[in-house]
């Protein structure tokens, strides 16, 4: 990190790793090849995070829609967030998995996970979203359509994403300008920032950059 400073680090940071079949590609790879290759950026930022104080994050793995894609892609993207969330039980993560469970697409060895599971000290709350689907993390809403919670319970405790809190910063690499179904409720009031180098060229300073542009935001949530 070097001379760096941040006067306001946010809490939460959520993380959108786009870009690893455009990256796999330009190098003349197929495009399956390119998620291994996103397997050690997020070891690295989680580890850049820890030190500066962040409390929580949450990756993007993939979505219900992603698995629309051919199945050696989808494949390499299931084999590659196991392999991810793994390597994080020896980094005293407190980790969770949030998706659908019961579909043949998500990986069974990331069942365990489905409930929060602290590994060491369980220094950050690390949340994976794995055959995630925007509509599936809403479905439970609407059996309340037309009707009013009870009192004291809010709608952020019905969702399927309940135990993950609200989201300070996204940061997405790839160059796009696209929330893609990134937990709609916790990033409603989010700042939004955008990486153009792709996950695999993940540098430090990416994250670092991020965070400077941050700390001068005017953050008001809707105050």
């Amino acid at each position: 990190m070097g001379s760096r400073k941040f006067s306001r680090i946010p809490r939460h940071i959520g993380v959108i790793p786009d870009g690893n079949r455009r990256w796999a590609q330009a190098r003349g790879f197929s495009k399956e090849d390119g998620y291994e290759n996103g397997i050690e950026p997020g070891i690295r930022l989680y580890k850049a995070a820890l030190e500066l104080g962040v409390e929580e994050m949450s990756f993007y793995g993939f979505t219900q829609d992603n698995t629309k894609r051919p199945p050696e892609q989808t494949r390499a993207f299931q084999k590659a967030c196991v392999k991810a969330v793994q390597a994080l039980t020896d980094l005293d993560a407190s980790i969770l998995v949030v998706g659908d469970v019961t579909s043949p697409l998500f990986p069974s060895e990331l069942e365990y996970y489905s409930q929060r599971r602290t590994f060491g000290k369980g220094l950050m709350k690390v949340n994976f979203l794995i055959n995630y689907g925007w509509q599936w993390d809403l479905r439970s809403i609407a059996g309340y359509k037309d009707k009013r919670l009870p009192s004291g319970k809010k709608i952020t405790s019905i969702l399927a994403s309940r135990d993950i809190s609200r989201i300070d910063l996204i940061i997405r690499w790839g160059g796009r300008r696209r929330l893609s179904g990134f937990l709609p409720v916790q990033s409603v009031y989010a700042d939004f920032y955008i990486v153009d180098d792709y996950w695999p060229d993940f540098k430090e300073e990416h994250f670092y950059d991020a965070l400077e542009w941050y700390q001068n935001q005017d953050i008001t949530l809707g105050g």
